[in-house]
Formats: structure tokens, sequence, C-alpha cells
């Protein structure tokens, strides 16, 4: 006997594989079972079935007939013949349990049943609904306050008509949390739950959910609304476009927890370094869907690039704001820094907008400063490529940091509320180039950079590179045996010898 079967999951019949199943590896070496590989693993490697179970996916061995298939094909094959000899046929098995959805509370949705001594419990009629929650309640915290509200709770049973006792449990705040995004689209409708505005603005573009919680709230909010979909109160087989689950934030490795006292207290923090240091480390320090280690020094280097971002505005202010300058027949450095700036836009824009990695925006963006602070030119021109930069980089940062990007907003010489500003466009003129890097390698070993037109062809690019003198040093009076050019990135030349 083992306590790790289950009868009463699937037919209650076990399969046991010593060989590839740890807890069955386990059990055998107890009681001196054999473990006999049927698995092989699919790079050949050696593994040792006397220390642990062989777990991974692989190809069958020792099973007649299916010798040789990889894992998918020896699953359909195997349940392919079963069939075929009557011995078996395919069947889902969910792992799905009753949904326990009453809670010993005041507030949340009432639950609309009358318990009865001879009838048991019965729905409240249709024409009684809604039941609607007493408001003149008093809540000590010695539990649910309608629980001794008799006001409440007495009533006659629908069915027989006796003295009977309606529900004073409520239900779990999923129950109603799974289908609000609907009535969002319609609150103001008293004469019907939903209209046809919901199918107007369904499904939601965007589902954001904590990752212990995403999971089942996803499940039974897809269930009510196909439900609602099968009683015609809308139309769409799915509720939402697409799910964003956040992770968790850890300190120390472990989940943050007051019971663990591993907290960090957020108004600290805002108290001394400001909400906005605090947004733009947490944004910066890990994609949203994986879990984020605190660091307090991380936090002081998001506050540290703030205050850079601060002193790049107030330098620049102290010149003079450039309200609208000539962005056209720039010097190098400048169309560099325009052609930077736009490149971060187009990037940014995507990470925020399409792949919701924000952590990799805010890193484009500090590449960005980095490359803005460089810029060592006081003509209009330049000025002007500088003033459209630091515009951009709030406007990128507004989102993440909105506080301090308010102030450098209106700081640099705008009038209204960063928040009414509309999202910036890409120049793509800015992004065209005149001239291209690109590195030169002989025999697969860089050798030299070069700066060549972006529209030069493979032999114009040849001739620019044999002409470098580091290139001429590892391949002069030798046979060149192939030359090969990577557009935009790089020259490739092999030698012979």
């Amino acid at each position: 006997a083992a306590n790790f079967v289950l009868m009463g999951y699937g037919t209650g019949a076990v399969m046991s594989v010593p060989a590839h199943d740890q807890r069955d590896f386990e059990f055998a070496q107890k009681y001196q079972l054999p473990i006999k590989q049927v698995i092989k693993p699919l790079d050949e490697q050696d593994i040792d079935l006397t220390k642990a179970a062989f777990t991974d996916k692989g190809e069958l061995i020792n099973s007649k007939q299916f010798d040789g298939l990889k894992a998918q094909e020896a699953f359909d094959a195997i349940a392919d013949f079963l069939v075929s000899q009557n011995k078996g046929e395919r069947q889902v098995n969910y792992r799905l349990r009753d949904w326990g959805v009453s809670r010993q509370r005041y507030w949340g949705t009432p639950i609309p049943i009358i318990n009865c001594d001879d009838c048991g419990p019965v729905a409240v009629p249709e024409q009684d609904l809604p039941v609607v929650l007493p408001e003149d309640v008093t809540v000590d915290g010695s539990g649910s306050p309608i629980k001794s509200m008799p006001e409440f709770y007495e009533c006659t049973c629908p069915k027989c008509g006796k003295p009977a006792h309606r529900e004073t449990d409520t239900f779990d705040t999923f129950f109603e949390s799974s289908w609000y995004f609907a009535r969002f689209a319609c609150p103001d409708n008293t004469e019907a739950m939903l209209d046809e505005r919901a199918d107007y603005w369904l499904p939601v573009d965007q589902y954001i959910g904590g990752i212990e919680h995403a999971v089942l709230h996803l499940l039974y909010a897809r269930f009510f609304h196909k439900l609602m979909r099968d009683e015609g109160l809308i139309s769409g087989d799915e509720p939402f476009k697409n799910l964003l689950t956040q992770g968790m934030v850890l300190k120390d490795g472990a989940k943050m927890s007051k019971s663990k006292g591993n907290t960090v207290d957020p108004q600290a923090l805002i108290d001394q370094y400001g909400a906005d240091t605090s947004r733009l480390f947490m944004m910066f320090a890990a994609p949203p869907e994986m879990s984020l280690e605190w660091s307090d020094k991380g936090v002081d280097g998001a506050n540290r690039f703030l205050r850079r971002l601060w002193r790049a505005v107030a330098e620049h202010v102290e010149q003079g704001i450039v309200k609208q300058g000539e962005l056209s027949d720039l010097p190098e450095a400048s169309q560099a820094l325009r052609r930077q700036t736009h490149q971060t836009l187009a990037k940014v824009t995507d990470d925020i907008g399409r792949r919701h990695t924000f952590n990799t925006a805010i890193a484009a963006v500090m590449e960005l400063m980095n490359s803005l602070t460089k810029l060592n030119d006081d003509s209009e021109q330049a000025r002007a490529v500088m003033q459209e930069a630091l515009e951009m980089v709030v406007l990128m940062l507004s989102p993440i940091t909105p506080h301090i990007c308010h102030h450098l907003w209106q700081t640099l010489g705008h009038e209204e509320a960063i928040l009414n500003v509309s999202w910036p466009l890409v120049d793509e003129a800015a992004l065209k180039q005149d001239k291209i890097d690109l590195m030169v390698q002989v025999n697969g070993k860089l050798r030299s950079k070069i700066s060549v037109a972006a529209d030069a062809e493979q032999k114009q690019v040849e001739a620019v590179a044999f002409a470098d003198e580091n290139v001429q040093r590892y391949t002069e009076g030798k046979e060149i045996r192939k030359i090969i050019l990577v557009p935009g990135r790089l020259l490739n030349i092999v030698v012979a010898g």
C-alpha cells in the first residue's frame, strides 16, 4: 500500500513506473521491487537509476512494438492500441473540485436561499429577487451582524409556508468579481443585468491578476461569461483578450508576509524617497510576470537616476527653453542623439504597449540618458535636439513616475498637465542613417570596425574593409576564400592558413 494512491481520481487503477516516477522509485527502493528502464534520454546521456528516477520525456525502450517512439508519438500509439484491443479508451480527467462559495461575513452578495426544517434549502422565488442586505448594521467584531438580526433572517418557506430562516452567509467575493467587467458597461440599466453595451465593450482588452489568484479567478470569470452567453445576455465566447499574471515580491528569497515579518513598509520608503522612486524600482527590478527580489540598494539606484534626470532638465532650462528648434541638417553628434531618441521611443512604445516589459523600457530610457548627458554642444540646433530628447524621456517615464514627470514637463515650458498629453509618435525621418558601423572579422575573429554608407553595396563595403590597416595585417598575402556580409552588422573575411 502507498499513501499516494488516490482511489477517487480517474479509474482508481494505478500504473507504477518506478524508473520514471520519483514516488514510485522511492516505493520500489524501500520494498526491493525491480526497477526497469522504459524511457531513455533523447540526447543519449547516461542516467543512474540506482539514485533517482528519470522523469524527463524521451524515447521508449523495452516496450516491444513501441520502441523508438518519442513521448507524444508513444502516447497516441499506445492509446490507439488499447482502443483497438477493446481494453481501454481515451478519457480526460479534470482536477476540479466543488467550489465552496459561502463565506461567514456580512459584506458580499447575499445567497438567495431559505432554510426550512421540513423542505430543506429552498431557492428564493424569482419575484422576490434580489435579496438586499440591510444597511443599518453594527459591526462589532463578533461576526456577521445579520446573524443577530431576526428582522432580516426570519421569514416563511416559499414551499410550505412554515417559519424558516433566510441564509445569512454571503458569496465568495470571486462570485461578483467574475462578471462585473460586463456590468461596468451598462451600470445605469435598472431593468436588466446587461444590455447591448456589454457586447460593444467586451471582451476586455487586458486582464491583469496576481499569480496567486489569477488562475482560479480566470476560471470562474470564464465560467460566468459562458453562462451569460448561453443565457443570451452577451454574445462573445471569452471575457478577456490578453492575460498578464504578475509575480510576487520577495525579501531574502521568501514571499513577503506579515506573519514572517519580512515586509517592507511602503510609507517609510515614500517618506524617504517619494512614491516615484518606489514605483521606478519595482518596475525596473524584474519583468511583471516574474517574482521581484526586494533590494534596498536597488531603491537607492532608482533614486539616483531620477535625481540625475532632474539635474539634466534643470541645467538645460537654465540656458533657456527651446520652444521650436530646427531639427534638419544636424551635426553628426546631434543627429545620432536624435536617432537614438526615436529608436528608444519605438522600443518603449512596444515594450509598454504590447510586451508589458516595463523593465526593458526603463533600461532603454536609462541608455538614452547616458547618451544625452554626453552631448557637448551649445549650438541652437543641439539645444533643440536636447529639448526634444528631454521631453521624450519625461513622456516615456510618465506612466511609471508620474509625479516628477508632471513637474519636469511644466519645467520644460509646457502649461498643460502631462497626463493630458498624447503619447509621442516616432519620427521615421529621424531613424534614417547616412552611415552605419560594421564589425569586420577575419576567420570569425573581430579585427576592426568600419563606417560605411547605409546604402553601400557589398563591393563598396569590401573596399573600405580591405583599406583598413588592421584588416590588412591579417589578410595581406593570404588567399581570400570567402567574404560574408551580414547587412547592417558585420563583414567576415575567410582566409586560407
